[in-house]
């Protein structure tokens, strides 16, 4: 029977009882605790043996069969914790002496790594993966749980002393066992920092013990953060192989840490729960005025059912006591019940790593705040040039090293540590402003410490990465691109900004190279018109470097009036369309060759940028619907948010004279509900005056346009067209001009071919003729004949005594050659 394919139930054997016997049986001899002293780990004769056995079995039947029954096993013996944990503590106190010692503690590393590494759910999981997945899953945190705290030894800093001895060998004298053992300390660690408890299943035991915070202030009590700076500072010389691996121990560090709450002291950060607290409390209250207005009466399990009579005679059925208030809550319940069935959209499977979500906040408590905060700052000292310029540089050849994932990982790191250096700098001006002592020792002098990502090779790397996210769809990859690049956008508006000329001249020349590309403008202005479903973070990073770019950009162009850009379009070389009847048979095959170059080449060319040209991009009504989706979250936005989308809908209305562009239904009621409810905004809030004050001069403006154009009133339901919409707001067609083409190029003759004016005639003639031009030809020998006839009439009037007089030579002469080429 195929165990594969059978249901799991009490009699199916999830593990093959032969392989669950082995391995309990090499766990069993591997040792125990001793009967005299329960608490001294005793080792077996043959404990180095049994872990290498244990090894194999990893290696040759789970790996190489594509299983997890090993591991299963292994989890219910309960080995990590009963064994690998107490013999590294043994190894620590009283082994380090001992070489053979040291080798069972290495033995002890080796299966740690395996059995820690991090599970993910993914499409080619077989039914084993998915038996075992949530077992290993909670044993996974368990083994956490013990790692952190294990008694009054440090797991952390034992594992970090078995890699020492590697660390201080030279790199070029280090051999490949060395390596070997940088690497299974390094990934250990980024397997602990890595391993959260699934939200999918029931806890087991404190979840405070395995959160981020325990695993910082764990990070930061045992050496593991001065290991991690040591070894990024000196990334370029000494750890040039584990750059990858350090990107992932900070990239799981400081996912979803909230980086204003870092630098925030004791006194702002408790203040910042408070506030958080009151608009928790006051949501749950208007939350409860709103049940409570239909909330259920003491009579309220009495059935009601009323009829509705509509305008064409027919009838609805409504049930509800809540229906009988009004007829305004009689209609809003049969809106309510009405369905739409939306067609479903087939989208390409994407998978799902829990573990590399970066859009999940996370809480910290105030010691890991402040151990976070401060190997941030030392990290942003020391680290964060070598660290990244080699990381891009090991992404940009492909390493072996390097998976698709580091990529999103290098993009997010590098936007939460720019974010950090700029708040820090601004908590360090505060400072400065309260008290009175310069604090130049605590701020840098320039923005040299980040100069690493601000360089024009980053600049091409990160806009390369944007357009094949984009091309290929990868939603993770291009929110995380986008997110870099809006924080570096921000740290030079900074830089731009600091008393320093030379950070002042470094700017200005980042962001005439950022905005000399038009293909940059029309790149984030496709990823604004793009949006569908792909997620509020997503959403809220696309808004937000819209925003951001379109304010830089304005005032940029402001400052530089003869800004250029650069704009590239595609050009055809086309073969030439006739070929000359003489032509040798090399010409001709010279020609099919050019008839064959019809390939698109991109020409460049410098113009003047236009800013109203370019913010009219902005003005269509997929960019409006974006911004929509993302104000429809206006319950969860902070105030920053908030004013972003605020500063795009004012932008529309009023800059660009674009108002009828907000001029649909569900707009306007999105904007009355956040200002009348229910559910409105907060009225305590510094943006909801704003926001009072824009949506009052929206509908203003709509009832003055209805008023003036009744044809609005159809255009309410329905989203506006390029080919309607001006006529909308300025009740009059778009004014075309149409460019006039340039005139074809003068014929000049050549004065070696024709010397007398007959011979020029002839050639201008038969030029005509051969180009199907005979009607010209016929047309103009029609009027100069006509005019020689004239000529003649009045010359013979004059000379009324003489007799008649032959024709004028100088007109007859020329025009016998055009009777010849008629006739032919």
């Amino acid at each position: 029977m195929d165990e594969e394919g059978a249901p799991l139930s009490e009699s199916v054997q999830v593990v093959d009882p032969d392989v669950r016997a082995h391995v309990y049986s090499l766990v069993t001899a591997l040792g125990g605790f001793n009967g005299e002293n329960a608490d001294r780990y005793v080792l077996g004769d043959d404990a180095l043996a049994c872990l290498r056995d244990i090894k194999r079995w990893l290696k040759l039947y789970d790996e190489k069969n594509n299983r997890m029954d090993v591991a299963r096993c292994l989890g219910e013996a309960n080995l990590v914790n009963g064994d690998l944990l107490p013999i590294l503590t043994l190894w620590s106190t009283s082994g380090q002496k001992s070489k053979h010692m040291s080798r069972i503690a290495l033995a002890c590393l080796e299966l740690l790594v395996p059995l820690t590494w991090p599970l993910e759910v993914h499409s080619e999981m077989t039914v084993n993966h998915h038996r075992h997945t949530p077992y290993l899953q909670q044993a996974q945190v368990l083994y956490k749980r013990g790692i952190l705290s294990h008694g009054s030894d440090s797991i952390l800093r034992t594992i970090i002393r078995i890699g020492l001895p590697s660390m201080a060998v030279p790199r070029s004298e280090r051999t490949t066992r060395d390596e070997g053992i940088l690497k299974l300390m390094l990934y250990f660690l980024r397997n602990i920092a890595m391993i959260s408890p699934n939200t999918r299943l029931a806890a087991e035991g404190d979840e405070e013990e395995t959160s981020r915070s325990a695993t910082i202030n764990a990070f930061q009590n045992q050496d593991a953060f001065a290991l991690l700076l040591t070894m990024c500072s000196n990334v370029g010389d000494d750890f040039s192989l584990q750059d990858v691996v350090l990107l992932e121990i900070l990239f799981h560090i400081v996912k979803g840490v909230n980086v204003e709450k870092l630098f925030m002291n004791d006194a702002e950060r408790k203040a910042k729960r408070t506030d958080e607290l009151g608009e928790l409390l006051q949501k749950e209250s208007s939350l409860r005025r709103e049940y409570a207005k239909n909330a259920p009466t003491r009579h309220g399990r009495f059935g009601t059912m009323i009829w509705v009579k509509r305008d064409d005679a027919k009838v609805s059925t409504v049930s509800g006591q809540d229906v009988l208030k009004d007829s305004q809550a009689t209609l809003h319940k049969m809106d309510q019940s009405k369905k739409w069935n939306k067609p479903q959209i087939r989208r390409r499977q994407t998978e799902v790593t829990a573990n590399n979500d970066f859009n999940t906040p996370v809480n910290l408590n105030s010691t890991a705040t402040k151990n976070l905060r401060m190997f941030v700052e030392e990290f942003l000292d020391s680290g964060f040039n070598p660290l990244f310029t080699h990381v891009r540089k090991a992404i940009e050849r492909e390493a072996d090293r390097v998976m698709d994932i580091n990529t999103r990982q290098f993009f997010y790191t590098v936007a939460w540590f720019l974010e950090a250096e700029r708040v820090r700098r601004a908590h360090q001006r505060e400072k400065r402003h309260l008290v009175d002592k310069s604090l130049k020792e605590m701020e840098p002098d320039s923005y040299a410490l980040v100069a690493s990502v601000l360089n024009q090779e980053t600049f091409v790397f990160l806009n390369r990465s944007m357009q094949y996210s984009y091309d290929n769809k990868d939603v993770e990859d291009l929110t995380a691109e986008m997110r870099c690049f809006t924080q570096i956008l921000l740290t030079v508006q900074e830089m731009a900004q600091s008393p320093l000329e030379e950070d002042q001249e470094i700017a200005d020349n980042i962001q005439n190279r950022i905005f000399y590309e038009e293909i940059t403008h029309d790149r984030i202005i496709a990823i604004i018109r793009g949006y569908k479903d792909q997620g509020f973070g997503y959403l809220d990073a696309c808004t937000e470097l819209a925003h951001v770019f379109l304010k830089m950009l304005e005032h940029y162009s402001k400052e530089n009036v003869d800004m250029q850009i650069r704009s590239r379009r595609r050009a055809k070389r086309k073969a030439k369309q006739a070929k000359q009847a003489d032509i040798e048979g090399d010409d001709e095959e010279h020609a099919s060759e050019d008839e064959d170059l019809m390939d698109a080449e991109r020409i460049s060319k410098e113009r003047k940028f236009d800013f109203k040209r370019f913010a009219a991009k902005f003005c269509n009504q997929n960019c409006v619907d974006t911004f929509i989706s993302f104000t429809k979250y206006y319950k969860e936005l902070n105030v920053d948010q908030l004013k972003r989308a605020h500063r795009y809908f004012y932008r529309i209305a009023f800059k660009q004279e674009m108002s009828v562009l907000l001029f649909r239904l569900d707009i306007i009621n999105l904007f009355y509900r956040m200002i009348k409810g229910p559910g409105a905004l907060d009225s305590n809030k510094p943006i909801f005056k704003e926001w009072e004050e824009l949506v009052r001069q929206i509908i203003r403006r709509m009832i003055k346009k209805i008023d003036q154009r009744p044809a609005l009133i159809t255009e309410l339901l329905f989203s506006k067209i390029n080919s309607t919409v001006f006529y909308l707001e300025f009740g009059h067609e778009k004014q075309t001009i149409s460019a006039s083409k340039r005139p074809p190029a003068e014929l000049e003759v050549d004065p070696r071919e024709a010397k007398t004016t007959d011979e020029k005639i002839k050639i201008v003639v038969h030029v005509m003729v051969k180009d199907e031009h005979t009607d010209l030809v016929k047309w103009v020998s029609d009027v100069l004949n006509s005019a020689a006839d004239e000529r003649e009439s009045w010359e013979s009037q004059e000379q009324q005594s003489e007799g008649q007089k032959a024709p004028n030579p100088m007109i007859r002469t020329s025009f016998d050659y055009l009777w010849l080429v008629l006739r032919d």
